[in-house]
């Protein structure tokens, strides 16, 4: 990307200048009702994606290395749609079955609509959490008993291993993915108005690929606390924070900081 001023310089001018390209650091979106759409046409913005991460499967052969015998498990936790792919991917290398008893703990009803590509639900074996961890965590406590099999990449929150520590949980982590740096050198002479971030590995991929990347008039968004201390330990300025009480999500704290700048430009 492209640079300019030293990393962190307070910049008071960058407030005055209109956002009018947005790069969103995820995937393209699949439909057309994408709502960071929605604000390149509401605000005559250009709305790029590109994932600065990349998910790379942990080979049969490595994963057999830590032992984990996943049939001695009584219930599985899953946080993502990429836990649920690489978990039965191991699961059909290793040439198993899941049992009809095994119960699945899942963090939204995202992830456990999605497990229903894999396997037939019972509602009985199946456990729900509103959205965050947190919310799983209570389900998890009425199932104490239960020996958890947790499967993560190497690069993952410390929340759910150190509930099941702190509440003296059977549990096994098992490493079936990781998440890697994508390669960014296209985007070398490239700058951007805002860049959306919503991971502490998407600040990491930015380094990597561009290590002496200037803020500058780049505004910085984040996903979340721990993205938000990411970007403050990479020496960055932090433009956008999401969630907010009156935006809980990245695009309506991005619409939330256009709006006010251009109140304050009418000054």
């Amino acid at each position: 990307m492209a640079e300019s001023k030293a990393k962190g310089t307070a910049n008071p001018e960058r407030y005055k200048i209109p956002i009018k390209t947005i790069l969103v650091t995820q995937p393209q979106p699949t439909t057309d009702n994408s709502p960071y759409l929605s604000i390149a046409e509401k605000y005559d913005i250009k709305v790029d994606f590109r994932a600065f991460i990349e998910v790379e499967p942990v080979p049969f052969k490595e994963f057999r290395k830590d032992k984990v015998d996943i049939l001695s498990h009584t219930a599985v936790i899953f946080t993502s749609r990429n836990a649920v792919d690489h978990f039965f991917r191991i699961c059909q290398e290793s040439k198993i079955e899941m049992p009809a008893d095994m119960k699945y703990f899942c963090i939204s009803d995202q992830t456990a609509y999605y497990l229903q590509k894999y396997i037939t639900l019972r509602k009985r074996k199946l456990f729900v959490g509103e959205k965050t961890a947190k919310d799983l965590f209570e389900v998890i406590k009425k199932h104490k008993n239960e020996k958890y099999l947790f499967p993560c990449s190497n690069i993952r929150k410390e929340d759910i291993p150190e509930f099941l520590e702190a509440n003296k949980i059977k549990h096994t982590e098992a490493i079936i993915y990781k998440t890697v740096a994508a390669d960014l050198s296209d985007l070398d002479d490239v700058t951007y108005d805002c860049i959306a971030f919503f991971s502490p590995s998407g600040i990491s991929s930015l380094f990597i690929n561009f290590p002496d990347f200037k803020q500058n008039n780049t505004r910085i968004a984040a996903f979340g606390p721990t993205t938000a201390k990411a970007v403050r330990d990479a020496g960055l300025e932090l433009d956008i924070e999401a969630p907010m009480p009156n935006a809980p999500s990245m695009t309506g704290a991005i619409e939330v900081y256009i709006q006010n700048q251009k109140q304050h430009l009418k000054k």
